[in-house]
């Protein structure tokens, strides 16, 4: 059984900060999502801030086992609706692991 994981990410510091772009190029997100995808049990794909609904649609959660999500610089810019209907998909089961300082997020 694979494990469908989204790795969502704010992807903020990667375009404004040069030093975090040369370590991360294209995105943290991505990198922890190649990391992941080193396991074949594991099926890993990227959602950042920037994209329509933050990339966290109804269909693409319901269709996600395991959210990763890391943000740190503009938490405020998180949708509520986001915010609510990834609440709604762990309450149905889906995991949810917070990297960094995602204690500040919306969805506490």
């Amino acid at each position: 059984m694979t494990i469908r994981t989204v790795v969502w990410g704010e992807n903020i510091h990667e375009n404004i900060n040069e030093i975090v772009r040369g370590i991360y190029p294209e995105g943290m997100h991505t990198t922890i999502a190649n990391a992941l995808n080193a396991d074949p049990a594991i099926s890993a794909t990227t959602a950042t801030l920037q994209e329509p609904e933050h990339g966290l649609s109804e269909a693409r959660l319901a269709e996600t086992d395991v959210l990763t999500w890391w943000g740190h610089k503009d938490h405020g810019a998180v949708s509520d609706i986001v915010v609510e209907r990834v609440a709604k998909r762990v309450w149905e089961g889906m995991g949810l692991l917070v990297l960094h300082s995602g204690h500040f997020s919306k969805i506490f």
